[in-house]
């Protein structure tokens, strides 16, 4: 964070407020840590905070400290326009467009609180007064460590920050393996530690309770896979039918396309799942190397996000969706091989 950027935020937070942290749309393990790791941390600062979610969490990230007290706003619509109304500050994290958040946006716009951005995705748009944003950085939840150090707040550390804090960097850097986890990352990994994060414990948590259709659709997933040698490229396939065969409940795909990019020779990865209630195709993607699926993503699939890990949809059916990406690749040959 610059001098300035924490002048502000300082100034901001010199008198007890009402305070709204909000995450993106399909919250991860990087949005639900962060935000509740600022969450306890602002509390400790006096001031009266609430957490919102545009829609609901993957079970494996209910454990986590805090996470009863999350407003989500599909859920409790009335609830999160008054608390939204309410605020004077409102911290938006772990995303950097408000077309990240769906339906809170336009709460959001109303709003006469100052705003205040948290985040580490790429090409961030200007609506905050403050804005801390680094793409360098392995994830957001490393981010509010740092936010807390520039405001001398690391004495605050708990045992509840910082297993959020912990759970946002270890989800969101694979488990520490992406090339965005630096030596810093790992300094800051080993304080959390000695705050009181039980490392072990919160790996099991997150990755160690796979139900059995969650299971069943990974075997659906793979056999569904489908390799681009000429192009260096994997594809999965997952339909809305195979979804519903299998119980599918929200996370369960988490992870698969990195199925596709371990591949021997693959430095491209994606993973089209079709969902019939949105009338779209979900992407997420993936990359080694230099090649960048935010740049894809934007330029294709309405999406964005990392270098190496981004997102994206389609409004067309899933065939013709596989069959617009593999006649896009020819494009990206050189680049791919």
């Amino acid at each position: 964070m610059n001098i300035e950027t924490i002048q502000v935020v300082k100034q901001l937070l010199d008198s007890p407020k009402k305070i709204v942290v909000v995450g993106h749309k399909n919250p991860d393990g990087d949005a639900i840590g962060s935000c509740l790791g600022l969450y306890f941390f602002l509390k400790k600062l006096g001031h009266g905070v609430t957490v919102l979610m545009p829609n609901d969490f993957p079970d494996f990230l209910k454990w986590m400290p805090g996470c009863e007290t999350i407003i989500i706003h599909e859920k409790e619509t009335d609830k999160s326009a008054v608390t939204i109304s309410d605020a004077s500050v409102i911290f938006t994290l772990d995303f950097n467009s408000l077309s990240r958040i769906g339906d809170v946006r336009e709460q959001l716009e109303k709003s006469n609180a100052q705003f205040v951005m948290i985040d580490h995705h790429q090409q961030p748009d200007n609506y905050a007064v403050a804005m801390y944003s680094d793409t360098a950085m392995s994830s957001t939840a490393e981010m509010v460590f740092h936010f807390m150090d520039a405001l001398d707040g690391l004495s605050y550390l708990d045992s509840e920050i910082a297993t959020n804090l912990y759970t946002g960097i270890m989800t969101d850097t694979g488990s520490f393996r992406f090339p965005s986890t630096t030596a810093t990352t790992h300094r800051v990994v080993a304080r959390l530690i000695e705050s009181g994060a039980k490392n072990s414990s919160i790996h099991q948590n997150i990755y160690d309770t796979n139900s059995p259709n969650r299971m069943r659709l990974l075997g659906v997933a793979l056999k569904n896979l489908t390799i681009l040698p000429e192009y260096s490229t994997a594809y999965i396939v997952l339909s809305q039918k195979e979804l519903d065969d299998n119980n599918f409940k929200k996370g369960d795909t988490e992870g698969f396309v990195n199925y596709a990019l371990s591949i021997k020779g693959i430095i491209f990865a994606v993973i089209f799942i079709e969902n019939k209630q949105d009338n779209i195709v979900k992407m997420s993607l993936r990359s080694k190397g230099d090649f960048s699926v935010n740049e894809f993503a934007r330029t294709h699939y309405h999406g964005g996000g990392h270098t190496n890990a981004a997102g994206g949809r389609s409004s067309h059916s899933l065939n013709t969706t596989i069959t617009d990406f593999i006649s896009i690749l020819p494009a990206y040959k050189n680049a791919l091989t």
